[in-house]
């Protein structure tokens, strides 16, 4: 098996990267950004080669998409930017395959119909903005490189919608989540599992999306999350829930390319009940 050096390692798909990389009894470096500044490229330079990996998993990012507008706007660019550079142009100069996960916020969500892997980027809000960024530096970077876009992410590891409203229902009767942007969730898990698969496969490097199959709105999603829970969950528009950053209100994106891989991909619900059993069996 290849050697892989996961960045961003304890995050929420890095922690998943991990447990399902030593399922598949696959040598790996775990760093997080206390072992590896990714924005310092001679420490990445000295890293890999110390390391000697074969692939970079690229599980770092700064995902705090309203402070992205803001406060964190800098920290956004620099991170989700300039970090996919060094860490592209590292890759490349080493002759290391780099896999970079990215968003569905490349698009700006007026598409009625799916997005294509090749359909316009029109990101709206700095978040999207900077991944999409991050993609073209690791396009133009020389690397092998697979660019994963992805959506709606939830897992084990870190915050994430599922245990949301998981606790909000503990403490509430009713609820209100938003029925106007529709998307596809990803569990880590499918997620992380068709990072492997890429690389496994040895498919044609370039740029794939990945998340579970099916779409849905926030309320639909929502309403599965907490379907044996006893609270009652209401629709309600975007205007009545204002955020900083823009959202996409239909960022469904082709799973084809994915599939034509080989890779079976399971429906969110699908998914969802099978990460909501793991819980309970803990």
């Amino acid at each position: 098996m290849a050697k892989a050096m996961i960045v961003g390692a304890k995050g929420q798909l890095g922690q998943e990267l991990q447990r399902l990389l030593t399922e598949l009894n696959w040598s790996f470096d775990a760093l997080d950004v206390t072992d590896l500044d990714i924005t310092d490229k001679s420490a990445v330079r000295v890293k890999v080669a110390e390391l000697k990996p074969e692939v970079i998993l690229d599980a770092a990012a700064y995902t705090a998409v309203d402070k992205a507008e803001d406060e964190g706007k800098d920290l956004n660019w620099h991170v989700n930017v300039d970090g996919t550079q060094i860490l592209a142009d590292v890759a490349a100069e080493a002759q290391v395959k780099l896999v970079y996960i990215s968003t569905d916020y490349v698009f700006d969500g007026t598409n009625a119909g799916l997005y294509l892997e090749d359909d316009p980027a029109n990101p709206k809000n700095e978040y999207g903005r900077a991944k999409w960024a991050g993609e073209e530096a690791v396009r133009h970077s020389g690397a092998d490189y697979y660019i994963v876009r992805t959506s709606w992410v939830f897992g084990e590891f870190g915050h994430n919608f599922v245990f949301t409203m998981q606790n909000l229902a503990k403490t509430h009767d009713k609820l209100t989540v938003v029925n106007d942007q529709t998307g596809r969730p990803t569990w880590t898990r499918t997620l992380a599992e068709f990072m492997m698969h890429l690389l496994t496969v040895n498919a044609p490097f370039g740029t794939y999306q990945l998340s579970n199959d099916n779409s849905c709105t926030w309320y639909e999603f929502a309403k599965e999350i907490l379907k044996d829970i006893d609270v009652e969950v209401s629709p309600v528009s975007s205007e009545q829930f204002p955020q900083k950053a823009y959202r996409p209100r239909h960022s469904v994106m082709s799973l084809d390319k994915a599939k034509s891989t080989g890779f079976k991909i399971p429906t969110w619900q699908e998914a969802l009940n099978e990460f909501l059993n793991s819980l309970v069996k803990k």
